[in-house]
């Protein structure tokens, strides 16, 4: 592969062997890869992008995804988009990323393409070649006017090979930029973390638009010289079928999909006890205790749990892998970056205190695109502070409070959510639970929870206030508590605390 570039940086691969797999479609080999991503540079360059070009790509989940993620990045600076955007939201990261083109799928009416137009981002047909491996494809520039002259110069490490937005649950989301160099070394310290070698494959169910799915699953996988596995999307109905058919050797995800997946634990146990899986991952959000033992009984493997974010290319800590000790609870020891606690004058704390999660490293972005007020916060003496509280037990590993924007204020008292998730959690009717804060006119906020029953079980509000206090201190109890089919989250599977109460309507009360 061509020197400097994110997939010189990354593949390890026997060219023979298989990259990139999916249903109903023969595999794509390292060779093959690296082909694509040389075509795609040269038809790039020819149009007169290159490093530091931003193109946004607006593609289904699936092989096509993720190659194109791959080729681009190894190139330009890729900037995933969710394809279920409205026109209204295209309309804001467009006009916030500034492409040099958009990449959308050919034949495929998004909203992108008319947003593109109108503010002259130029834009470029993907055509997938499904003679060829999993997720070939070719590019139609169509009336991409013509460069004043092709790009030469090769990406080097510290370039910007991709672009995320922040969520912006409770503010304008911020541009992410991370480097080539912060891509290998995060997806060298989660291969490393799981010694991933070249006979796993990874099972994809998350978004490819995504951080996690595209380091923790494809770029990980890649540098390690491994095989993944892509499907269409996160099905809970289709993934045991994934499983005999990809016969994959892990999957990530997030734990509301583990959950789901759970769920269905009964009616497919026999195939979830025959998936051979060497572990299964989970990060993005805190995976409940009760769900990490139910896994590790469905599948009889290990269950790892880490945590990550955007701003540090994923992965900043991670439970280990047998035989050293995984801990239920707790997102693990520190797997890449350094990690530490720090209080609100920037002083770092000793192990035990509670604190803000604070980071350096390869992995961890320099800091937000064009935005100097952000970078003023975000950065205390070299370290990025996640918003996140924690603490280290006497062992190193990290257990999380939440997040600081997400602790409850009731009137002085501060109560950390995932304790409240953790204790209902605990009573054998809840499948699933996330507590947060509804309003409360002399208090401030006071303690609510959404709860999702198992299948078949029953329970009152007043039950499971009940058991919360035998567990929790009186003030943590949820005042409240509400019983729904599904818990609404984010595009990535992900619970939404914050917002929630006006979500579901609820409104100040004395």
């Amino acid at each position: 592969m061509m020197q400097g570039t994110m997939l010189d940086l990354l593949v390890a691969g026997d060219k023979a062997r298989a990259a990139i797999t999916a249903p109903d479609r023969d595999p794509l080999s390292y060779a093959a890869l690296d082909a694509l991503a040389r075509d795609v540079a040269d038809q790039l360059n020819r149009l007169g992008i290159g490093p530091g070009d931003r193109v946004a790509i607006v593609l289904p989940n699936g092989p096509e995804m993720a190659t194109a993620f791959v080729s681009i990045a190894a190139t330009a600076t890729a900037a995933p988009l969710n394809p279920a955007y409205r026109a209204e939201e295209f309309e804001f990261y467009l006009s916030d990323l500034k492409p040099r083109a958009l990449v959308v799928m050919k034949d495929d009416p998004s909203p992108s393409r008319a947003v593109a137009a109108q503010h002259g981002i130029a834009v470029i047909d993907l055509v997938p070649d499904r003679a060829a491996g999993a997720g070939s494809f070719a590019l139609d520039p169509g009336g991409f006017p013509a460069p004043r002259e092709a790009r030469t110069d090769l990406p080097r490490p510290q370039d910007i090979a991709l672009v995320l937005h922040t969520s912006g649950t409770t503010s304008r989301p911020k541009i992410v930029p991370l480097s080539m160099a912060n891509l290998a070394a995060s997806a060298r310290n989660i291969g490393g973390t799981l010694s991933l070698s070249q006979a796993d494959i990874c099972l994809n169910v998350m978004p490819l638009f995504h951080i996690h799915g595209l380091i923790a699953a494809v770029l990980s996988s890649l540098a390690a010289g491994a095989s993944i596995h892509c499907t269409p999307g996160f099905n809970a109905h289709a993934f045991p079928g994934c499983l005999e058919t990809a016969r994959p050797t892990w999957y990530t995800a997030v734990p509301t999909m583990h959950q789901m997946i759970l769920g269905r634990a009964e009616r497919n146990a026999e195939k979830y006890a025959a998936a051979g899986l060497r572990f299964i991952r989970s990060s993005s959000a805190s995976l409940p205790p009760q769900v990490m033992q139910g896994l590790e009984n469905a599948f009889g493997c290990p269950v790892i749990e880490a945590y990550g974010m955007t701003e540090a290319t994923h992965q900043m800590t991670s439970n280990p892998l047998p035989p050293a000790a995984r801990k239920a609870g707790s997102v693990g020891r520190a797997a890449g970056p350094e990690v530490a606690i720090m209080d609100e004058t920037g002083t770092l704390l000793p192990g035990g205190s509670i604190g803000e999660i604070v980071i350096r490293g390869g992995n961890v972005t320099q800091g937000y695109a064009g935005n100097p007020t952000a970078n003023a916060t975000a950065f205390t003496n070299g370290w990025f502070r996640t918003g996140d509280q924690g603490r280290f037990d006497a062992e190193g590993y990290l257990y999380l409070v939440g997040r600081l924007k997400e602790i409850i204020n009731r009137g002085g008292e501060k109560i950390g959510p995932l304790e409240v998730d953790n204790a209902l959690m605990d009573h054998p009717a809840v499948a699933q639970v996330v507590a947060f804060a509804i309003p409360h006119d002399v208090l401030g906020e006071e303690v609510a929870a959404a709860v999702v029953l198992r299948e078949g079980a029953t329970a009152t509000e007043r039950e499971l206030r009940d058991f919360a206090a035998t567990r929790l201190a009186a003030f943590k109890v949820p005042r409240r508590i509400l019983f729904l089919a599904e818990i609404p989250k984010g595009a990535t599977g992900k619970l939404q605390r914050i917002g929630l109460a006006k979500t579901l309507g609820i409104e100040s009360k004395a």
